[in-house]
Order: C-alpha cells, then sequence, then structure tokens
C-alpha cells in the first residue's frame, strides 16, 4: 500500500503529459502548492450522500474503543521545525527559519492521547486528553483543518472537530483524516486527487468535511501521500484518492489521455471497496519501485498481493510500517524486517530481510520518515538514518545521521509507547507517569516558540 511520486507530481495537474517515470526520477521533496495554484482536475460525476437525512451514528462498542487507544504520554520534538523548508532545497518564501532541533526537546506542557505524521508530511495531528484534535506545522491545503491556509507552528485546537470525540487520525502529504468514536471520518487539505473522499476534486478542503461514504462504522484510517485507505467494522478495506500506480488495489491505475497532449486521471473521490480476504495474511500493492512491495520485484501491483514471506505458521507479521521508499514488518516472533530501500545510495532488498542489528530488542513503536527510522524499543529510543537527515534520529548535533540502528542518547531508561515521523521531523510521547520517565523529562530543553 504504498506508493512514492516525483516531488511536486501533484503539482503537474492532470492536463499535463507525464513522462515515463525513472528511479532516478523521484526527488526527496514535499512539494508545495498554494490555493492560488490548486487546479480542478475532473469532470467526474459522484453521487453524493446528503448526510442531513442520516441518523445520528451510534458510539463504538467500549471494547473496540479501548483497542484504539494507546497509552498517553508527554510530547517531545526533533528535526527540522521551519516547516515551510522541510523537502525544499531553497528558502523562496520561507519568511523565518529556525534551527533544527538536533535532539529532543519539550514541546509544550500538555499529555496527549495519540500523535501523527506521515513520511511525505511537514505537518502533525495530535490527540489530547478530551480527545480534541490538535494540529500544527505546515497548511498550503488546509490540511490542519484551521480553516486556512497559514502556517501553524504551535498546537492548536481544530474548531470544527472540538465537539466530537476523535480517537484516530491519519495524514497524507497535504491531507488529513480524522475518526470520531461513532466510526464517522471527516477530512481536509488538499484534494485535487480526491484523496479527501468528499465526492468530489475541489482542490482545497480547509474544514474538516465529512467523507462520501455510508455503511458500516469504520475503525481504522490511513494515508499515502495522495490517497486514502479507511477500514470498516465489518472488515471492508475501502480506498481513494489518486490511482496513478494502482495504490487504490482497484486493478488499474486509471489513466486516460484527454486528447493526445493532456494525460489525466480517472480519480477516486469517495471510498471504494477493495478485496482482501479476512484471513491474517500480508497483502501490499502500488508503487514497486525499489522492492518496497516484497515481492522480489519491482512491479507495481494493481490488486493486493499476498507477500508470501510471511505467510507461514510463526512468521506472520504483528505490525507494518511504511516510509517513502520502504517498508518494515515485524514479525509474530518479534523480529524486524526491512524491505525496499531507506537510504538514497546502495542495493534495495527486494525481499524481506531480517535487521540484524535488532535481533533480540522487544519493539513496541516504529516511525518512519522519508529516509529515516525511528525505533521505540525496550524502555529506548533507535534512530537510523543515513546522511542528508535534518535532526530527526535525534541523536545530536555532532553525528546527525547514521547507516545503523544507533541508540539514541539520554533516551535510555525511558518508557516510551508511540513514536511517528514526518517527512524529516519525529514525535515522541513519553509516559511521565514512570518515575524516571518524568525525572528525565523535566530535565530536557524546551522548544519555544517567540510569537
Amino acid at each position: 500500500m504504498s506508493a512514492k511520486r516525483k516531488a511536486g507530481g501533484n503539482g503537474n495537474g492532470p492536463n499535463k503529459r507525464r513522462p515515463k517515470k525513472k528511479e532516478s526520477d523521484y526527488e526527496d521533496e514535499v512539494s508545495e502548492e498554494s490555493e492560488e495554484e490548486a487546479q480542478t482536475s475532473s469532470s467526474q460525476v459522484e453521487v453524493l450522500i446528503p448526510h442531513d437525512n442520516m441518523d445520528p451514528p451510534s458510539k463504538l462498542p467500549d471494547d473496540l474503543l479501548a483497542t484504539m487507544d494507546k497509552t498517553p504520554g508527554h510530547m517531545l520534538i526533533s528535526g527540522m521545525v521551519t516547516w515551510d523548508l522541510t523537502g525544499k532545497r531553497d528558502r523562496k518564501n520561507v519568511v523565518k527559519v529556525r534551527p533544527n532541533l538536533y535532539s529532543f526537546h519539550r514541546f509544550t506542557d500538555e499529555k496527549y492521547r495519540f500523535a501523527v505524521s506521515g513520511c511525505a508530511a511537514a505537518h502533525t495531528i495530535l490527540i489530547n486528553m478530551d480527545r480534541r484534535a490538535l494540529a500544527f506545522g505546515r497548511n498550503p491545503s488546509g490540511q490542519l483543518g484551521l480553516s486556512d491556509t497559514k502556517l501553524c507552528e504551535k498546537p492548536t485546537i481544530i474548531p470544527t472537530l472540538e465537539k466530537l470525540n476523535i480517537v484516530q487520525a491519519a495524514v497524507g502529504r497535504h491531507h488529513s483524516l480524522f475518526l470520531t468514536d461513532t466510526g464517522t471520518v471527516f477530512a481536509c487539505g488538499d484534494n485535487k486527487s480526491g484523496q479527501c473522499g468528499v465526492g468530489n476534486t475541489t482542490p482545497v478542503i480547509t474544514v474538516p468535511t465529512l467523507i462520501n461514504y455510508r455503511g458500516p462504522p469504520i475503525v481504522r484510517i490511513g494515508c499515502g501521500a495522495e490517497f486514502s485507505v479507511i477500514l470498516d467494522i465489518k472488515g471492508n478495506l475501502h480506498t481513494f484518492g489518486l490511482p496513478e500506480y494502482g495504490q487504490l488495489g482497484h486493478n488499474t491505475d486509471a489513466k486516460y489521455f484527454v486528447n493526445a497532449n493532456k494525460l489525466s486521471f480517472h480519480f477516486e473521490t469517495s471510498p471504494k471497496k477493495v478485496a482482501i480476504d479476512s484471513k491474517k495474511r500480508v497483502y501490499s500493492w502500488g508503487f514497486g519501485g525499489f522492492g518496497r512491495l516484497g515481492h522480489a520485484e519491482p512491479k507495481d501491483e494493481m490488486v493486493p498481493r499476498l507477500i508470501k514471506f510471511f505467510d507461514v505458521h510463526g512468521r506472520g507479521a504483528r505490525s507494518v510500517y511504511c516510509g517513502a521508499t520502504f517498508s518494515l514488518v515485524v514479525n509474530e516472533l518479534g523480529v524486524l524486517f526491512l524491505f525496499g530501500q531507506n537510504k538514497k545510495t546502495g542495493e534495495a532488498n527486494m525481499y524481506p530481510k531480517p535487521v540484524q542489528d535488532l535481533s533480540g530488542w522487544n519493539i513496541t513503536d516504529i516511525g518512519c520518515a522519508n529516509t529515516s527510522i525511528v525505533i521505540s524499543a525496550d524502555d529506548t529510543l533507535i534512530g537510523w538514518g543515513a546522511s542528508p537527515t535534518y535532526g530527526e534520529l535525534g541523536i545530536g548535533e555532532f553525528q546527525k545521521s547514521s547507516t545503523v540502528p544507533k541508540e539514541v542518547p539520554k533516551m535510555d531508561n525511558m518508557k516510551i509507547p508511540q513514536v511517528t515521523m514526518g517527512y524529516s521531523h519525529t514525535i515522541i510521547l513519553i509516559n511521565t507517569d514512570h518515575d524516571g520517565t518524568k525525572v528525565k523529562y523535566e530535565k530536557m530543553p524546551q522548544y519555544a516558540i517567540d510569537d
């Protein structure tokens, strides 16, 4: 379910011919488009669900909601915090440049239930103890849900969602999804490819809006760079957004020529069901470059394909994490496998290979950035990423990168239940109910934003 596109690819719009892609074409940039640059891109006709006529949704079962909860904690941040500079080669239109954080800093004194960013993203969504959603970071397409497209440097409550109980969030390059305790989903941000699932391709959605879906309650949500995935309570998977490499799993890349000079896509602007079996097996599909799908070949997959390596008793997957050009799987025995490429040079792993340096570690959570990885394991933090890095590993200013997993200084003997990464920043939540963790937390430097 991985899709890595050329930087700024969405900015080309659907009405320009796209040359055949080569692996060298995929630059490590987060595309930046303003509201003025956004273009409408499809004349598709959609049937919109009249939400006003729907019965009020019921709250999801308490035992199910309990499975969604993770251990809450106080937030630490490292990496690039000049959000408008993330993934860009120059400082054009960047008003204020802030120093990168090469070690972890305290950021706000609030406790949070949940934190999420994404490997193509320069923004973060938080859920506080009252189940209110907060957002900060880059905001050119309204992905923060704050009713404008202004950058926001501090976690700010999203007004439209303030009366709802948010239990999960997911982040794409320039869009965000929010899941409530009634199994309904709201979306905001870039929607030129239909990735917000609201039934059209309105380019910018600045206020969280109900997706165009009526079916069983949703219990899980996820985002790729320009597409989205939701899972309903009956186990059905639905996808919407950009179909360019088959990442929607609908057996097509949905390309068509408007005329001899114009290539476009039939964007999926509303959730559409994907057929997957009910057995606990691992499937992958979408852009297969660098072997990131784990099928021992770099071919794009238009429908979910079983990863045979994990279809063996005792070797099934416990959890899956996706970076920009690589994937990680922790199997039932706790062994970490990597496939794809998590650095700019060298060979790619065309099929799952165990990460020997992590053998024997009890992995709690993993965050994946553009090329970096941060892992919470055995009450410590492990950083891993080849140069260039921007402080997201948190290992200090004197050694900013590491081609092998390395324990992060000053983070040993700390309870770290949650890890998430953006393109070049890391957010971790630490459990300050643990005395030793609290003592270390209070001694850490503070990242303060001068207004």
